[in-house]
């Protein structure tokens, strides 16, 4: 298998996403299928990094994205080539959104060479300045104010980038983060701040943490707009992120949008959440999942069950291969230890 070079099944469209068409009044059954075949993709890679964290194959912090595929998959789908991206630490389904190659984030979670940081980033700490990502950080809201400083760039470069600055419901309370909603409103910086509020901050429920619990409003202090979008349904989060998308682009500033969703599984794979009830999380699975609930779209739009079987099955084999390239990668040298930690002065001339 190939390394980090963007191996990986790629939709039409700018940055191998779907065309903005589909927020036509009657879907593309095609565009509908790209969106489905990014989600079912993080999906699976995710549930097979689980595997492999089980195994011992991935070790310190792995924080799976399942259950809120519809989020990243609906936002980047409307960026354009200049925008940016950054996040926080559960961040493999933004790396695979903006379109990196699955084998290149599973050899960086597993420690091995041919990652994106070369081995020494794993789960929490990879980047691609190519596809314009700016890293999963491990520090809860530190990378908000990154945010609104890859914003500042695209201002100043005059570029007609937007920066979208993910974050979780526990950040949401960080201090820092009202410091970047003041600066980022100052300034009018072309920022959306994509709240993933998934009900808990690791294991405390939003309704404990946060008083006023309508994170859209968060900005309103500050003159920031802000919406609140079911996150659980891709279109609904790709007609909000085209909204937001040409705030952001006309001059306007700086946008919130506060997308409700949901983690299947814990805080992170030690995390038994316990605080929380199965027929809670059973519920959300049955009633709400946003794979599921985009499936049943197409297929009243007339796709079939062998079509969408045919998605899973091409899913399975990508997943597969990125799994295979990764343990056959080697570790980096221990000489790996010494590089990209100091940049030493050049001389003049």
């Amino acid at each position: 298998m190939a390394t980090k070079s963007d191996t990986t099944k790629k939709a039409p469209g700018k940055r191998g996403r779907p065309p903005k068409s589909v927020l036509n009044d009657k879907p593309d059954i095609d565009q509908l299928r790209e969106l489905y075949h990014q989600m079912v993709l993080i999906r699976r890679f995710e549930e097979k990094a689980g595997q492999l964290y089980g195994m011992g194959q991935i070790g310190g912090f792995c924080h799976l994205y399942i259950g809120q595929e519809a989020v990243v998959v609906g936002m980047q789908s409307v960026a354009e080539t200049q925008d940016s991206v950054v996040t926080s630490y559960r961040d493999h389904g933004h790396m695979l959104a903006c379109g990196m190659d699955a084998g290149g984030v599973m050899a960086e979670l597993t420690g091995r060479k041919d990652g994106y940081s070369r081995g020494k980033g794993g789960s929490m700490h990879m980047f691609s300045r190519e596809k314009n990502f700016y890293g999963g950080h491990g520090i809860v809201a530190a990378q908000v104010p990154i945010g609104a400083g890859l914003a500042f760039a695209h201002k100043f470069k005059g570029d007609d980038g937007v920066n979208m600055a993910y974050l979780g419901d526990g950040a949401a309370n960080q201090g820092q983060v009202y410091e970047t909603f003041n600066m980022a409103a100052l300034w009018s910086l072309p920022v959306i701040f994509v709240i993933e509020n998934n009900q808990y901050g690791m294991g405390t429920s939003v309704s404990r943490a946060a008083a006023g619990l309508d994170l859209a409003d968060r900005g309103k202090a500050y003159g920031i707009p802000g919406k609140q979008v079911d996150g659980m349904d891709v279109l609904a989060v790709r007609a909000a992120g085209e909204e937001a998308l040409a705030h952001c682009r006309s001059g306007k500033g700086p946008y919130i949008l506060e997308m409700k969703t949901y983690r299947y599984r814990g805080h992170s794979m030690s995390d038994p959440a316990k605080y929380r009830t199965r027929d809670e999380v059973d519920a959300m699975r049955k009633q709400h999942d946003p794979i599921e609930q985009l499936r049943d779209i197409m297929l009243r739009e007339g796709m079939d069950e062998a079509a969408l079987k045919e998605i899973d099955s091409s899913v399975k084999a990508v997943v597969g291969q990125a799994a295979d390239f990764a343990l056959e990668s080697p570790e980096p040298d221990l000489s790996e230890l010494y590089t990209d930690i100091l940049i030493e002065d050049q001389p003049a001339g």
